[in-house]
This record gives C-alpha cells, structure tokens and sequence, in this order.
C-alpha cells in the first residue's frame, strides 16, 4: 500500500506544481491510456512520467520536476518483472544464461522499440532545443521514459498492473532474445571474458564530453588487464561504453 504522504501529494497537485493540467493534455493522455490498456488514477502522475529534465529546465520550477526519479523506481520493476518472467518460463537455463537474456532484454535498444510502439514519442514533454533536435527519436530518452511510465504505473496502480503492462510488452522480446540471440550485449559479453581469461572485471572511464545538454556527446575508454580500448562514442554515458566494450570485444576476438 502507498503512504498516505504519497496520495496527499497527488491529490494536491505538488507533481506538477499545482498548475494542473489543460483539457487539450487530459485528452491525450486519455487517448494514449486506452490504446496502451491501462488507466491510471492520476493523470499527474502519468503526465510526469512523460516529462524530460529538458522540459523540466524551462518550468517555473527550474528542472524540479521531472520523470528521473520514476525512471530510477521503473528500472527495478523492470528488472524484477523480466526476472520473474524468465526464472518461469526458462527453467531449463542457468542463472548465467538467465542474466544473458535478461541484459539484452532491459538494454536501451529494445526499451527504445517498445517505447515506439507504445507511442511515447508523440507524448513526450521536452524542451524546445531537445525537441528541435530530435529528441523523440533519440533511444536514450525513448528508453528512460519507458522505464518511468513502468515506475509511475507501479505507483498509481499497484505492482500486478506494473506486471501486466511489462509482461504484455516484453514477453515476445524475452522470447526473441531467448530463441534467437538477434543482439549482442558487449558489456555483458565483455565481462564474461574478462573473468574467464584474466580473473579480473572491465574498468570504464570517460575521457570527455562535449556539446550543449539536448546534444551531448560522451567518449568513453575501458581498460582490460592493463590495455585501453576504445574511445566508444555514444549520445549518453550507457550507449558509449558499449560502443568501447564492443571495441575491445573484436580486438580480444582477433589472432
């Protein structure tokens, strides 16, 4: 059961500082709830889910209000759900091969397409310079939102209907990845071997970051048993140290 502290707080309208919302918004949010198959009890809540930092920067507020902390809660109910799902299904496997699938499931590429066809793209609340830039295609912002609707459901609703929504969208994913291997996780790649060749874990370090927030480019570098590989590049920290870990992955694969 949530605290009372919790619904106080949305009923009064604190998560959106009290300024409600327009019919216009109400709308949509009602349209997006009934093709996704769920209701939520609070469209400030839901609404929340939806709304980037950069978004957030532009309010009144000064960046207060925002969906990072929902993503953070939605990322364990993600994770916990999937684990569910698999420890089920798979009992055949072993927990190394569970974790395999389960990495590739949570990974930013596959969250980024069933944010897609859930449609968050056209409900997303960003930032003009965000927006301009392309904000609603980029996978890192697809994927955190995914996981802060999943955190805000969890919330509003309760863990079964959090369950529900994850397993209705992510079983045919754990099945794909399962049944096909069609993606590779380097991270995860990497690490098994550095363990099994040099008893020892991949180190990252980010080298530096340019651009302006809304386009921000991050080098990243990972030392294995005293080598550097890489740079990876990427659009956020994740995305580039996997671009480094796939780097040293064919450089440790080559004769």
């Amino acid at each position: 059961m949530r605290p009372l502290t919790w619904r106080l707080q949305v009923q009064s309208g604190a998560l959106t500082g009290g300024a409600g919302l327009e019919p216009g918004r109400k709308k949509q949010l009602a349209a997006f709830q009934k093709t996704a198959g769920f209701r939520f009890k609070s469209l400030e809540l839901l609404n929340l889910s939806f709304t980037h930092r950069s978004a957030s920067n532009e309010s009144p507020e000064g960046g207060k209000i925002n969906n990072e902390r929902l993503e953070f809660l939605g990322d364990s109910i993600l994770g916990a759900v999937c684990a569910t799902l698999l420890y089920r299904k798979y009992s055949g496997k072993t927990e190394g091969e569970l974790a395999k699938i389960k990495s590739v499931v949570v990974s930013e590429e596959v969250l980024s397409g069933v944010a897609r066809v859930l449609q968050i793209d056209t409900m997303l609340l960003l930032g003009k310079g965000e927006d301009l830039s392309g904000g609603r295609t980029k996978k890192a912002i697809l994927a955190d939102t995914l996981e802060a609707l999943i955190g805000a459901l969890y919330l509003d609703s309760g863990y079964q209907a959090a369950f529900a929504l994850v397993s209705r969208c992510f079983t045919p994913e754990i099945d794909r990845v399962a049944e096909s291997g069609y993606h590779r996780d380097y991270k995860s790649l990497l690490q098994e071997l550095c363990q099994s060749h040099f008893r020892t874990y991949p180190e990252y370090r980010l080298i530096k970051y340019s651009g302006p927030e809304h386009e921000r480019l991050f080098w990243m570098e990972v030392l294995v048993d005293g080598k550097v590989y890489g740079p990876g590049t990427g659009r956020n920290k994740k995305s580039a140290e996997q671009e480094a870990a796939r780097l040293a992955c064919e450089a440790l694969a080559s004769p």
